[in-house]
């Protein structure tokens, strides 16, 4: 019974997109979208901050004292 469930999803989901048109056009652009989201951003606008501002190993204290000193801060 299940094999039978899971044999008709993939089916259907693989006859989907076989028939597909328009729909490829806009797969390519959601895909396209997030390379440009994941790798471009976060490269250029996400800096690995924690690494930069604190010695190796020592990662969990600077998080701590840098969350500590920002809620005593008003």
């Amino acid at each position: 019974m299940m094999t039978n469930f899971l044999y008709r999803t993939i089916h259907f989901y693989y006859d989907g997109f076989r028939h597909m048109t328009v729909g490829r056009t806009l797969w390519a652009v959601i895909i396209v979208k997030l390379i440009i989201i994941f790798l471009v951003l976060k490269v250029f606008f996400f800096p690995n901050y924690i690494s930069e501002h604190s010695d190796a190993g020592s990662e969990p204290d600077f998080v701590a004292s840098e969350l500590i000193d920002r809620a005593g801060a008003p």
